[in-house]
């Protein structure tokens, strides 16, 4: 599945622009679009739980103290969510990393294997994977007399890394590409090897290259680890339907659900903003 990448705020340099919109690229315009977005969730947030606390017997425990009472729990479960998107980028960057290594590399056979590797999980549905890796993977290995169980938020990891791997491959093999062909040339003419123009020369100014692009996959991953939820992995998202479901509630579903929305913007939406920031500086250098 491609998801696609939200445009920067600032497409031009300040000196490039004819419009002479340099304004829309201070920080304090981005902090303070970053800070009217989350009041704004905040306030339906207050809104929800207002509405739900009108419609709630007197009797009955308020809203705002369930989401109070429920909160460790769902702190829990969104610490699992941290686990797993910061296990899954570890794993797709590693193997995507070595993939996008493939995909310029000098064998026709290895560029065409890993072009149709790349393409296949890119374009997979997340969902599809993570179906098929949590089937695929055993639950248990049984290690000589010991069994050794396999969580199940490792495989839905494992799941999650796979198209993280394939754009993080396109990402590294973009950013080699758009060096200069002059630099590989002196670095010939240098008597440089192949292996050593891209470890000493190529990769280390494709790291600012290729630094915001990731973070910004990895914003989109962490929004993705809700899908674990579907698979049976106690993550926040399931343990939020565990928790309307044992208290009976229907007026508690809008509050609980904003409640849970607002984390994820508190945690991606710093990521989003200082990826478009990076974007901005580099673009400018």
């Amino acid at each position: 599945m491609t998801v696609p990448v939200a445009p920067r705020s600032c497409p031009l340099p300040a000196s490039l622009d004819p419009a002479g919109s340099a304004e829309s690229c201070k920080p304090g315009r981005e902090m303070a679009f970053s800070v009217g977005a989350g009041l704004a969730l905040a306030t339906v947030l207050v809104a929800s739980i207002a509405i739900a606390q009108l419609q709630t017997d007197s009797a009955k425990p308020g809203v705002l103290d369930l989401l109070v009472k429920w909160t460790p729990l769902l702190a829990h479960g969104f610490l699992f969510n941290i686990l797993i998107s910061v296990c899954a980028m570890t794993l797709g960057t590693a193997a995507g990393v070595l993939l996008g290594f493939s995909r310029i590399a000098q064998l026709a056979s290895v560029r065409r294997g890993s072009w149709i590797v790349v393409q296949f999980f890119r374009n997979a549905p997340w969902l599809v994977l993570l179906f098929f890796v949590m089937y695929l993977l055993p639950f248990e290995f049984h290690v000589g007399s010991t069994t050794v169980p396999f969580p199940d938020w490792i495989k839905a990891s494992l799941g999650l890394a796979l198209p993280i791997m394939a754009n993080i491959a396109e990402i590294v093999r973009g950013a080699v590409e758009s060096i200069p062909t002059g630099q590989w040339e002196a670095a010939r003419a240098l008597a440089f090897s192949r292996r050593q123009t891209l470890w000493q020369i190529i990769l280390p100014q494709c790291v600012k290259r290729m630094l915001p692009p990731w973070m910004n996959w990895y914003a989109i991953l962490t929004m993705a680890t809700t899908l674990a939820s579907i698979v049976g992995v106690a993550e926040i998202m399931t343990l939020t339907g565990r928790i309307t479901n044992a208290e009976g509630r229907t007026d508690l579903l809008i509050p609980i659900y904003s409640y849970v929305l607002l984390w994820f913007f508190l945690y991606c939406y710093p990521i989003a903003a200082w990826t478009r920031r990076m974007e901005a500086r580099y673009a400018e250098r």
